[in-house]
């Protein structure tokens, strides 16, 4: 559902622009309105999650989700005429939702720290990250066969129902003592003695570049197979799919390793390198694909080099769980 909700825009944006007047800068700072609320409230989202637990948390950002991305649909053009209105809402709302997007990842990983144990943490954090890759594997040919048949407002009306339906399951599912009461889940140690960790400094600048990629990826890559490339809407919501499933695969699998060589290793180094050898492979396949003659070339390659990138998911979160004590959702 987090995936379904950052990456429908990226899709209802090649009918939403023209008809709202938006140029390709606006809609790119509209995408980064996301970016800017789901970086600024990562942390304390995850301190919410240390201290709260991640029933109440994601249930919370679920409930979010839902409201901006119905909004979304609703208020510009709609609600609100004219292009710098509509304009102004998008970058509200988008903010909004990463404000809401925010304790996702970050409470899930302490979620993982709470339930799971340390053998296990990149294939589990692999798994969710998987959850993310799945939805976004079906978000770009839902929006655009929902575009073409009902208007790209109603592509947003129907994600939002996705989250809802996720919030009451998760409610109804999830143990109610895993909340702020459970001495379990709340953090002994001060969160912000993980400022003095050189290791979980270094790692968060490789993962602030491994996602600057990524997010290429989620916001611009269905605009560049259809503009670029020439795919058609349909068939450029379905090649957008592929690097995604491919993910799907991909990601649990490198976790499983990781972990393995972790175990093996009796450290990081296990970790490392996978991560070091995805990343490797996923640059080359990049510029093969930005440089294939083809479109078909382009795509394949780029699938590929999505799901590598993808793969160092389970690496990254579990080294962050093992360098943070108490504080895994803060880290």
């Amino acid at each position: 559902a987090s995936y379904l909700l950052r990456m429908n825009i990226s899709v209802a944006q090649q009918y939403m622009a023209p008809e709202l007047g938006l140029t390709d800068v606006q809609v790119g700072q509209i995408f980064s309105a996301f970016m800017l609320g789901y970086a600024l409230f990562q942390v304390p989202a995850g301190m919410w999650g240390d201290r709260f637990g991640p029933r109440l948390v994601l249930a919370a950002a679920g409930v979010v989700g839902t409201i901006t991305t119905l909004l979304t649909g609703l208020i510009p053009g709609g609600l609100v005429k004219g292009a710098a209105a509509s304009f102004l809402a998008l970058l509200v709302l988008r903010f909004a939702l990463g404000v809401g997007e925010a304790a996702t990842y970050p409470v899930a990983a302490k979620a993982v720290a709470l339930w799971l144990p340390p053998s296990r943490h990149a294939f589990s954090n692999g798994m969710v990250i998987a959850g993310s890759t799945l939805g976004s594997a079906f978000t770009a040919p839902l929006i655009a066969h929902l575009m073409q048949r009902q208007g790209w407002r109603a592509s947003f009306y129907w994600t939002a129902l996705v989250p809802l339906v996720i919030v009451v399951l998760w409610w109804r599912s999830v143990p109610k003592h895993f909340s702020s009461r459970d001495p379990v889940a709340a953090a002994t140690e001060p969160w912000w003695r993980l400022f003095r960790n050189r290791d979980l400094a270094f790692l968060s600048v490789s993962y602030f570049l491994d996602s600057y990629v990524l997010f290429l990826f989620v916001f611009w890559l269905f605009k560049y197979l259809v503009e670029v490339r020439r795919f058609s809407v349909i068939s450029g919501g379905w090649a957008t799919s592929l690097p995604f499933a491919l993910a799907t695969l991909a990601v649990p699998a490198f976790g499983y390793l990781s972990d393995h060589l972790s175990r093996r290793f009796q450290g990081v180094s296990g970790r490392r390198v996978v991560a070091m050898g995805c990343l490797v492979a996923s640059g080359t396949l990049l510029l093969l694909g930005a440089w294939a003659p083809t479109a078909w070339a382009a795509l394949a390659a780029i699938s590929l080099s999505v799901a590598f990138l993808l793969s160092t998911e389970g690496p990254y979160w579990a080294n962050a769980i093992d360098l943070s004590g108490d504080n895994a959702g803060a880290a």
